[in-house]
């Protein structure tokens, strides 16, 4: 139920809508076709594996805006946005990164309107899984590698030596396999 209450003229959806959720019950906002509401919730983003090392998204909750419209002939279209960070080690230097990202995900979810137009995301009593959306949102706008810095050099071949802290760091050239029988040649 929608409560009249305004706060420094902006309506309010505090009997509505709790700051923290992983579901959403669409239904509750009663919106009409046409009608659409801007809510600002959190949610917990499950931590990313990746290359075989965990990512903590961060921060914990996620402060997302979800924007609600409802459409002709019932149904929604749904407008999610958020920043969030992955938190762990850089896959090309080892050393701590912490990424971020802007994401702007959009759905709709119109009954009868076939595979295209079903949202995954809502069911059909009208829930809408915000958790699970949000990190396939966050999944979809992430790097091939998550680095601490775009120009990260990463490590040496060789030896292992961070190229960042190193940037002249070279080991001499291995000798060319083919010339290898020259060498056991012995002028006297």
């Amino acid at each position: 139920m929608l409560r009249g209450g305004r706060r420094g003229g902006i309506a309010t959806l505090d009997d509505v809508v709790a700051p923290r959720t992983d579901s959403f019950d669409l239904a509750r906002l009663r919106l009409t076709a046409g009608q659409g509401r801007r809510l600002q919730l959190h949610v917990s983003v499950d931590d990313f594996g990746l290359g075989g090392e965990r990512y903590a998204v961060e921060p914990d909750p996620v402060p997302v805006t979800l924007d609600v419209s409802r459409m002709m002939g019932g149904g929604f279209s749904l407008r999610l946005r958020f920043h969030a960070a992955l938190q762990g080690a850089c896959m090309r230097c080892l050393e701590p990164a912490a990424p971020g990202f802007e994401v702007d995900a959009r759905e709709v979810d119109q009954p009868g309107g076939g595979e295209e137009l079903d949202s995954p995301y809502v069911s059909p009593d009208g829930a809408l899984d915000l958790r699970g959306w949000a990190r396939d949102a966050l999944a979809l706008a992430l790097p091939a590698q998550v680095v601490c810095r775009e120009d990260c050099a990463g490590l040496c071949a060789v030896c292992g030596a961070n190229l960042n802290l190193e940037p002249d760091h070279a080991h001499e050239p291995d000798p060319d396999p083919r010339w290898e029988k020259l060498r056991e040649l012995r002028f006297e």
